[in-house]
């Protein structure tokens, strides 16, 4: 598959409502938290608790470069909170955008890699013998998080290490904010009877969003990420979906199952941070 900037655009809209709509969930469940959004040139700045992953800046560069006074008053929205403020740039943005950006003091973090697979009707193959995945209830959600998390927090060790770690609190209400997201389904697998692993998915515009899969360390290499993707790709696709994304740190071992199952490198993001003095 090869993505031009058409596309490229149409995705990074896609993780820009996603990103307001978990900082509406968030909200929601923490107002004392005071989360804020706020849009800029296309893209969508986001603070939602001390040190969340949803803290950023996403979708630049498609539509000109920021108004400077816009997005002064966003950097001083972090600089208030105690925060690093970090820019995900798309290679496939304006190429003006990463200099207007350093120019303003911000570096160079990390860099996230964007994959992409094409949909068409099909039947899901079946998951190993021992390995039931369902979608996962209300009343299931505390278990979900749980494991997302607890799989987050022993990654696999291959690839380009995260410039970013998390604590647990923040990681669980995070993920919280996510899963009340309109549209936002997770599943469960569980293999031998044991709770393995979670996986989620949210579509928007024809895009099926998968937004993050993890399973228990004792339960890996045994077929379940395989499977995960496998069912939501399946349902994505009689929900009449015609792309799946997902992002990964390059080189992972998440990027390796997903190229072998049919998905290609769209694109990279680089990680330009203006970071808090002291």
């Amino acid at each position: 598959m090869f993505a031009g900037i058409e596309t490229a655009a149409r995705i990074e809209r896609a993780e820009c409502r996603l990103l307001m709509d978990g900082a509406a969930g968030i909200a929601a469940l923490h107002p004392d938290l005071r989360p804020f959004t706020a849009m800029v040139a296309g893209g969508v700045a986001a603070h939602c608790a001390p040190h969340s992953p949803l803290n950023k800046l996403a979708g630049l560069g498609f539509d000109g470069l920021p108004d400077e006074e816009a997005m002064a008053a966003i950097e001083d929205a972090f600089a208030t909170r105690g925060a690093d403020l970090n820019v995900e740039v798309a290679t496939l943005a304006d190429p003006g955008l990463a200099p207007w950006l350093t120019g303003r003091g911000y570096r160079l973090v990390g860099f996230e890699a964007v994959l992409g697979c094409p949909l068409a009707p099909h039947d899901p193959p079946s998951p190993p013998d021992d390995v039931r995945i369902e979608r996962s209830g209300r009343e299931q959600l505390d278990t979900w998080i749980d494991l997302i998390a607890d799989g987050f927090a022993a990654p696999e060790g291959q690839g380009v290490a995260s410039h970013e770690s998390f604590p647990r609190e923040i990681l669980e209400t995070s993920i919280r904010g996510l899963a009340a997201a309109p549209g936002f389904v997770h599943y469960l697998a569980t293999r031998g009877g044991q709770a393995a692993g979670g996986a989620s998915m949210r579509i928007t515009d024809g895009i099926a969003q998968l937004c993050g899969a993890a399973t228990l360390p004792a339960h890996r290499r045994r077929g379940i990420q395989a499977a995960f993707l496998a069912l939501r790709l399946g349902e994505a696709s009689r929900a009449g979906c015609d792309l799946a994304v997902m992002t990964c740190q390059p080189g992972s071992k998440s990027q390796q199952n997903a190229q072998r199952r049919g998905f290609a490198l769209l694109y990279n993001r680089a990680v330009l941070s203006r970071q808090v003095p002291g």
